[in-house]
């Protein structure tokens, strides 16, 4: 018993005198990088008043910020709304700077603990100016590899990095059960599978987890990867008739196998982050759900990162928004978030927290362990090491190799529902060296229509000119004009533009001697008197994201319709649709030589070209089910009633041309 109590001295002897050693050279434990990072924690934590564990909680948007009150309220992380820029087309320089000016103000700050910025990558860095922009993930679903979805996202996190940000709301791992939810093209499936399988791109993101970590514990491997974020806890694409935000009516065993393995699977992979879901579970607002968040995914997935709300989700948690907040903040926090997104009220948010913990309504306990998640994730990204952004990945902004692989995942999400009618030969792949074709459709020259939403601003944008650098048909016409367009290589086509179109990318994959005409809405009359060899028809759906694509009819925009009734009446024709998700298509289906499911294919329009031509065959695999009509819905693969139009998995293939 006295040599026990001799060692027992002599241990705590020994941490005595490290502690007051490190205190002496000045070297405090939190910012010894040398510690254990739970002694760091505990140490930063020890120091923390409770106004900057309450000021780490809170996540402001840009736009309303400043370093004096990063510095004032120890605000815990910034974001970029979508479309919050620091100016137009600004430059990775520009977003260096905006982040370590609001980093210098949290650095300056009593404990000097550093911010996270966030902003949504979800198909690429699409807030940001000369970014490679991917197909959303409905289309990376169609393509049926995860390798290819990890290397996707190690792009985007090299792209994120290049502009000092360290942190991206990515990946949505929803489950689409309904494709009149405006948010389905973030879905990857409406395969649960699928959706565990594309959980690779955190990796990519975020670095693979070495061997033996321990399950939950959130992983940023390195300076060249971002922090991921897993989202939106849970449910969010089961929503009575697709609308956002609304409500999932679902059994636990329903919620649990159809709407959780993705999170099973995030966690493993050690993903930092998780976002809560706007939408309800069986009545009760996701974001005031405590039995979820903390007990089922703190305590039973042991996920150690941290919970973050939706941008302003709290303030949702009551209807009309924002009424009896403090309620609804105490029902927030209670139920397990411990970073809340209040873009721009962030005193409000501190009074009230500050309020209710100092009556002992929310606990102390509550408050800790919100902060040592958010700290754990901070110390795990060595923002205490290397808190300031630099000019080390700008060239990786819209690089070459980024663009060849966005290319690359265009041609291997591509599905094509038809090649060829009846007893006719297949249409696919189209001759290079016709005489004259035809192109036409709303969707064949807008790279703002092949986007989509989240795309330079939250809604997404019409045209190629304001967003993407200059419109180059011109330029195709007078060469052909001249008889030199075959000079324009697909290198020096990049010097001109930070994006492709579908017609662009048409017009570099023929022959130098094929006459290209387009025509946006031709007639028939037109179509018939041209002696056109075939037509290449491109519509589909306006850009929209969350609540403002909710749709009940699933239409292609007009004139669509008119422009395939016009051209595919007169001609043989292929018709690429360029959605979000299966559109109406069975009256217009007999006329149609050869359909193609583009999804939205983002800025590289030559990958469909590849496809299209022969230099690749057709692989993409139905990520979701086609509907026939709108009244089947929702209609999913397993369903008794199931009568589709083409059905889940569903993809003709085709050669590559001789």
């Amino acid at each position: 018993m006295a040599s026990t109590a001799k060692m027992a001295s002599l241990v705590l002897f020994c941490i005595l005198f490290c502690c007051l050693s490190a205190e002496a050279t000045g070297v405090l434990t939190y910012r010894n990088p040398d510690e254990p990072m739970n002694m760091r924690i505990r140490d930063l934590m020890k120091r923390m008043t409770l106004a900057e564990k309450i000021g780490q909680m809170a996540q402001l948007d840009h736009d309303v910020v400043t370093p004096e009150i990063m510095r004032d309220y120890s605000i815990g992380s910034v974001l970029s709304g979508g479309g919050h820029v620091p100016s137009p087309k600004a430059t990775p320089q520009d977003w260096v700077e905006l982040v370590n000016n609001l980093q210098t103000g949290s650095l300056s700050s009593r404990l000097g603990i550093p911010m996270i910025y966030g902003i949504d990558a979800v198909h690429g860095h699409n807030n940001v100016y000369k970014a490679t922009l991917f197909p959303h993930n409905v289309g990376l679903g169609a393509t049926r590899d995860p390798a290819l979805v990890k290397k996707i996202g190690a792009a985007t996190a090299l792209e994120v990095r290049a502009t000092g940000i360290n942190y991206a709301f990515a990946p949505c791992i929803a489950v689409c059960r309904d494709p009149r939810w405006g948010r389905c093209y973030e879905s990857y499936s409406e395969d649960p599978n699928i959706v565990k399988e594309m959980t690779e791109i955190i990796p990519g993101l975020q670095g693979d987890l070495p061997l033996n970590s321990p399950r939950g514990v959130p992983y940023v491997g390195g300076r060249d990867k971002v922090a991921a974020c897993a989202k939106h806890f849970v449910g969010d694409g089961g929503t009575t008739r697709g609308i956002n935000e609304n409500n999932t009516v679902i059994d636990r065993h329903g919620l649990l196998s159809i709407h959780m393995p993705g999170y099973y699977h995030a966690i493993i992979k050690g993903v930092s982050t998780i976002m809560v879901s706007y939408s309800s579970w069986n009545g009760e607002k996701m974001h005031a759900n405590r039995e979820l968040v903390t007990n089922f995914l703190k305590n039973r997935l042991k996920f150690r990162g941290f919970v973050i709300s939706d941008w302003q989700g709290i303030d949702r948690i009551k209807t009309p928004a924002h009424s009896n907040y403090s309620d609804a903040i105490l029902q927030g926090i209670h139920a397990g978030i411990d970073m809340v997104m209040v873009p721009y009220n962030h005193t409000e948010f501190i009074d009230i927290v500050t309020d209710l913990v100092e009556k002992k309504v929310i606990p102390m306990s509550r408050i800790d362990d919100a902060v040592r998640r958010i700290l754990r994730v901070k110390f795990t990204m060595g923002l205490f090491e290397n808190p300031m952004a630099d000019l080390t990945y700008v060239d990786q902004l819209g690089s070459q190799a980024h663009r060849d692989l966005a290319r690359e995942a265009v041609r291997k999400s591509l599905v094509l529902l038809k090649n060829g009618q009846n007893a006719d030969a297949p249409l696919l792949p189209l001759p290079k060296t016709a005489s004259r074709i035809l192109v036409a459709g709303t969707h064949a020259n807008n790279l703002g229509y092949q986007c989509g939403g989240w795309t330079m601003t939250w809604q997404g944008l019409s045209g190629n000119n304001h967003t993407y650098g200059i419109h180059i048909y011109t330029l195709f016409s007078l060469l052909d004009t001249l008889g030199l367009r075959a000079m324009l290589s697909d290198s020096l086509l990049s010097c001109y533009e930070t994006g492709t179109t579908i017609l662009n990318a048409i017009s570099t994959a023929v022959d130098p001697s094929t006459e290209i005409v387009y025509s946006e809405n031709p007639t028939s009359e037109f179509v018939k008197s041209n002696k056109f060899d075939y037509a290449i028809v491109v519509v589909g759906e306006l850009p929209y994201a969350e609540t403002k694509g909710d749709s009940l009819n699933l239409t292609i925009m007009e004139p669509g319709p008119n422009t395939i009734s016009n051209v595919c009446g007169s001609v043989k024709c292929v018709v690429i649709t360029v959605s979000g998700r299966p559109v109406v298509m069975e009256p217009y289906l007999s006329q149609i030589d050869a359909l193609v499911a583009a999804w939205l294919p983002g800025t590289e329009g030559q990958g469909v070209a590849d496809v299209l031509f022969g230099d690749y065959g057709f692989t993409g695999k139905l990520p979701r089910t086609w509907f026939k009509t709108v009244d089947q819905l929702p209609m999913n693969v397993g369903d008794a009633h199931y009568d589709p139009l083409f059905p889940f998995g569903f993809g003709l293939t085709t050669d590559r041309a001789c």
